[in-house]
């Protein structure tokens, strides 16, 4: 399984899909997605960072996300 960095916080995402996630027992799930601004920018963000969001988020509060430590 692949992982991608959450734009937010800066964490290890898991990427769902590919062979290895076909032969195991116990699949993994994606653990984020990709948000597509009306200024076109996108973002991919960890769900614990899609919930700090605001109702109608914009570029700016994703940059305003706390990176992990």
């Amino acid at each position: 399984m692949s992982t991608d960095k959450c734009d937010g916080c800066g964490a290890d995402v898991p990427i769902a899909g590919g062979i290895g996630n076909f032969w195991t027992a116990s699949p993994k799930t994606t653990g984020g997605m990709t948000l597509e601004f009306e200024d076109g920018s996108e973002h991919f963000l960890c769900y614990a960072c899609i919930e700090q969001l605001p109702d109608y988020p914009s570029a700016e509060d994703v940059v305003a996300l706390e990176p992990s430590e």
